[in-house]
């Protein structure tokens, strides 16, 4: 069986090629899912106090070597998108009530609670999006973005016209801030807003996150063939799942898994990417080329989520 490369085998092998050093390289890209840290350096737990989606949390995960960061959004009260993951702020902040009930100037004075210890570590505030995508434009090239929209909101009774408002404001971020489509992957687990997305940006990437229920998942990504990807929960992941999401033309997309095990796991089960909470170890099992046999023989390009469906 060949042996597929790992990433700084792979890098050097172009490098000697290109100088004429040694064979011709074909392009190949590395193996193993896309590297994408999951609400930036994951939640709360005893080795991370960085806060989900909270400015030094992703730029920790693109310093450990993340091609890109998951961030979580929602919508203030004056429509202004913000990252945060829960529709209620005293779960994570010293505030009270909820994001759709409260002013972008409110929330932004708001910091971040997870406890003494975690609290003595870091001094985080909840960020607008558009903070985060001035950040992110002035690296020298734009990371993998997904951008996973939280609609569930008790306080506004899940009102579908703040979902458009939502979908309308990301519009005009990223065209003003000039997100490349392909670098993007906007998901939810709202087929409404998806088909308003895709009118408002056929040209991005879109992803059903799905439910529990995968059988009625499958129909319903068979109502939206110009959603490109399927977004999974480690625990609803199996090599056999994979390959039916693959066969509909599915890139896949895991979530979730603190544990070598369960990443080795979801590995093995051959996504496109995979939102880690460990960026540097997940890193780390791919650089040793410690890839489960399934997910080196697949061959299809590794980056795939920016490319136009042919259905």
């Amino acid at each position: 069986m060949e042996h597929v490369p790992s990433r700084f085998v792979w890098a050097l092998a172009l490098v000697l090629s290109a100088a004429g050093l040694g064979p011709p390289c074909a392009a190949q890209p590395p193996a193993g899912p896309l590297v994408i840290g999951h609400a930036g350096s994951g939640f709360f737990h005893p080795f991370n106090s960085l806060p989900p989606s909270s400015l030094r949390g992703i730029e920790r995960a693109l310093r450990l070597g993340a091609d890109g960061v998951e961030v979580d959004l929602r919508l203030s009260q004056d429509s202004v998108p913000v990252l945060y993951h829960d529709y209620t702020l005293n779960s994570m902040t010293n505030g009270r009530g909820c994001v759709s009930q409260t002013p972008a100037a409110a929330l932004v004075q708001l910091r971040y609670r997870g406890g003494w210890l975690h609290d003595w570590r870091q001094h985080e505030r909840i960020i607008p999006f558009d903070t985060l995508l001035a950040r992110l434009a002035r690296r020298p090239e734009f990371p993998y973005l997904h951008l996973d929209l939280h609609e569930d909101d008790a306080c506004a009774a899940n009102d579908t016209a703040r979902s458009r408002a939502l979908a309308r404001r990301l519009r005009e971020l990223l065209t003003h801030y000039q997100v490349p489509a392909h670098r993007l992957l906007i998901l939810t687990n709202r087929p409404a807003t998806l088909r308003y997305l895709h009118q408002l940006l056929p040209a991005v990437p879109l992803g059903l996150e799905l439910s529990t229920d995968f059988e009625a998942d499958l129909l319903q990504l068979r109502q939206l063939p110009w959603v490109q990807a399927a977004v999974v929960h480690k625990d609803d992941i199996t090599p056999a799942r994979a390959a039916r999401l693959h066969s509909l033309g599915q890139q896949v997309v895991v979530f979730g898994g603190r544990s070598a095990r369960a990443e080795r796991r979801v590995v093995a089960t051959a996504p496109e990417a995979y939102q880690a909470d460990n960026v540097r170890r997940l890193r780390a099992m791919l650089r040793r080329g410690n890839i489960p046999t399934e997910s080196r023989l697949r061959k299809r390009p590794l980056l795939a989520l920016g490319r136009e469906r042919s259905d």
